[in-house]
């Protein structure tokens, strides 16, 4: 959850933690780097929560990651890794996943299989090309404290949303080259689902009322910012509903990292391309509309230990973590451009740029182009080590400063002559065709899409066993127009890279 997101974790040890052991206990002199008893047979923690956010509701659910180390010889790295995951909100925002990881199931072969479920009734859309979509947040953002002009200014809080629904169904295989050096296969399906906000479900029980404009129901007969674009022509006839992408990915990949999760030292970098095919004739026949398409990604990370303590535990690890994605051939509809593709699924969310999971601070989806890059740099302060019974934990935190930047931007006047079949020549005739005030929602300045957007913070990490990590992260943006709130919240598994 983001902005007005409020977030109650129980992450307790007699409530939230449990643990099956193997019958056969390490022997005292079996322990780890950090001189703790290694761990054996299963493992698994699970973490109820409950959540609150003002547009999607009150959040239940579950989820669990099951551990498996056998006799602990490789201990911290796991055997097997089974990771569950259900959650809903009163107001249609759900994640339904399972997620299995393995390096010995094919032995000498790392192997990761994923299907999930992302069901969004408000996803986030600010348009195209970054700065040069201008975001005006008193459209959506209203309240008491406002002057009488933003009560006039309002239109609605989901104005820069639209509903997303997300199957994802991957498979990836991973072998070794030669010592650290890796090949890189996948295969999977991506599946969306689109359509304008259901304002009737939004609004339940609530009746709007033109007369008290900032009341909660929203007006359904007030057009969205992705209605907008469908009407001026950026989104087009066939893309506007999703649709279904099956892909096959390869790529190679060098790592020398300590270990996977939390990493002390080491090199991790991977190049690979993507090539996504389009079908399905009821969202608009793609396979003829041509966006089958070919994507390069590269991502390079480091960790540089910092200082050890008089017991040899490393207590401070510089990170930081480059990357792009480009397309290289073909048309991409514009929904799959906020997809950052990865070798391995291992997180719920793999959204770029803006987010918990790419630019921290910056509000989701905020930079939509078909090429971006991004950096992200941070200091991992390990506080305190300490055990609960029998299981070791860690508290950490993490100052950060992340960046991104587009490299290929959408031509947004070829894309409005193209999907209105020539009509309009240009998006400015094109808007004000429309009624709409083109300087309202563009800025025509080319220094705008290629500006960087960038955020700083901190984040929180708990750690259990060294693989199970709870993260929250809190992240502000340099820029308004990156967020109004001036800062987001995030609560997730894992570190982000």
């Amino acid at each position: 959850m983001k902005k007005s997101l409020f977030i109650l974790l129980i992450f307790t040890l007699h409530c939230s933690l449990f643990t099956l052991q193997a019958k056969r206990q390490p022997k005292p002199q079996e322990v780890d780097s950090l001189g703790r008893k290694i761990k054996t047979g299963w493992n698994f923690g699970i973490l109820p929560s409950i959540a609150y956010d003002a547009d999607y509701g009150f959040q239940g659910g579950v989820l669990t990651n099951v551990y498996y180390y056998g006799d602990g010889s490789q201990y911290p790295e796991y055997i097997h890794s089974l990771y569950f995951e259900a959650a809903y909100t009163t107001k249609h925002h759900g994640i339904f996943r399972f997620n299995y990881d393995s390096k010995y199931l094919i032995p000498g072969y790392r192997l990761t299989l994923d299907a999930t479920y992302l069901p969004d009734a408000m996803c986030d859309f600010y348009g195209f090309n970054g700065y040069q979509a201008r975001y005006n947040y008193k459209w959506c953002d209203w309240s008491k404290k406002e002057s009488k002009m933003s009560v006039e200014d309002y239109r609605s809080r989901v104005f820069y949303k639209y509903k997303r629904d997300l199957i994802r169904v991957a498979g990836d295989i991973e072998g070794t080259i030669y010592k650290n050096f890796m090949w890189n296969a996948g295969l999977g399906v991506l599946g969306y689902l689109i359509d304008d906000c259901d304002i009737n479900m939004l609004n339940g029980k609530n009746e709007y009322d033109p007369a008290e404009r900032h009341q909660k129901a929203l007006n359904p007969d007030e057009p969205l910012l992705y209605s907008k674009y469908k009407t001026w022509g950026l989104v087009g006839d066939d893309e506007k509903r999703g649709g279904w992408h099956p892909y096959v990915r390869a790529g190679l990949t060098y790592d020398t990292r300590d270990k996977r999760q939390g990493p002390n030292s080491g090199f991790y970098t991977d190049l690979f391309f993507t090539y996504s095919a389009a079908f399905n004739a009821a969202y608009g026949n793609q396979a003829d509309a041509g966006y089958n398409h070919l994507q390069f990604n590269f991502t390079f990370r480091h960790y540089v230990p910092c200082f050890k303590d008089k017991n040899g535990i490393n207590r401070i690890t510089f990170a930081y973590r480059l990357g792009t994605q480009n397309l290289i051939a073909g048309r991409s509809p514009f929904y799959m451009n906020n997809y950052l593709n990865a070798l391995f699924i291992q997180r719920v969310y793999y959204e770029g740029l803006g987010g918990g999971n790419s630019v921290r601070g910056m509000m989701a989806h905020r930079v939509l182009a078909n090429g971006f890059a991004f950096a992200n740099v941070e200091f991992r302060f390990r506080i305190v080590n300490f055990d609960i019974g029998r299981q070791h934990f860690f508290v950490g935190l993490n100052p950060f400063f992340d960046l991104g930047i587009i490299t290929q931007p959408y031509d947004l006047d070829e894309l409005v002559e193209r999907h209105t079949g020539g009509l309009y020549t240009n998006l400015r005739r094109a808007v004000e065709a429309n009624g709409d005030n083109y300087d309202d929602y563009f800025s025509d300045s080319r220094k705008d899409i290629y500006r960087p957007h960038m955020t700083a913070g901190i984040g929180l990490k708990i750690g259990m066993n060294e693989n199970f990590v709870l993260s929250a992260d809190w992240g502000m943006p340099i820029d308004r127009q990156d967020n109004n709130k001036y800062a987001n919240f995030y609560v997730k598994m894992g570190y982000l890279f």
